[in-house]
């Protein structure tokens, strides 16, 4: 939740973009967007399936870190609604999808910490995201992964951010960057569904991810 602007239309806002919601339609599903504030457990009992998007920096306080000099768009509000409906959701066992941003906070619940600016970590640079920049590259997935069976071995996906996993704590990786080894994607496998993947299958046309929240979901 932070300052949105649209015009000459300056609010402090909940905001989703909108093709989180076709990706959900697409599957099959019924998105609902849900507001940072309120009674989480009230909400999740009206939920099958939980996204957790892409955003802004998590607050390095997260992950016992100081912020560095890059990391400065984080709202710790969003950060503890997000950790609370990701616990509450596991606790549930219900079908969970972080993209981006949720792949890092999904990361840091299970004891995980970021690169808090690829560009100033070596041999990690260059993935875009921070001057709005955006590039293609490989991954390489683990074949006995949720996410091979979805997606096969090895794919492009698109680049668009300026932090990365370092250490996912008790989260599996499930695939890395083809070029450098960044963590792609990380997974749970004790769980129903409970994946998180660094790129945006929302803008890349990665629609099997969302179809099988979906499924996890109905089942």
């Amino acid at each position: 939740m932070r300052d949105t602007v649209y015009g000459n239309w300056n609010r402090h806002a909940a905001i989703l973009p909108s093709a989180y919601v076709s990706a959900v339609e697409r599957a099959g599903g019924i998105p609902m967007i849900i507001p940072p504030a309120g009674d989480m457990t009230v909400l999740l009992e009206a939920i099958d399936g939980l996204i957790i998007s892409g955003g802004p920096d998590v607050s390095p306080e997260q992950y016992n870190q100081h912020p560095g000099p890059m990391t400065v768009e984080f709202y710790p509000n969003q950060d503890e609604t997000e950790i609370g409906l990701i616990s509450e959701a596991l606790e549930r066992d219900l079908p969970l999808l972080g993209v981006c941003r949720g792949m890092q906070i999904l990361s840091v619940v299970h004891g995980g910490t970021l690169h808090q600016h690829l560009d100033d970590t070596p041999g990690h640079e260059g993935h875009g995201g921070y001057d709005g920049t955006s590039t293609d590259h490989s991954v390489i997935v683990e074949q006995d992964s949720l996410l091979c069976s979805l997606m096969g071995e090895s794919f492009s996906v698109n680049s668009t951010h300026h932090q990365g996993v370092s250490d996912p704590g008790s989260l599996t990786i499930s695939a890395v960057a083809g070029h450098d080894g960044l963590i792609e994607a990380v997974e749970r496998r004790d769980k129903k569904f409970c994946l998180g993947v660094q790129w945006h299958p929302e803008q890349y046309g990665h629609d099997l991810l969302f179809s099988a929240l979906v499924e996890a979901a109905r089942s």
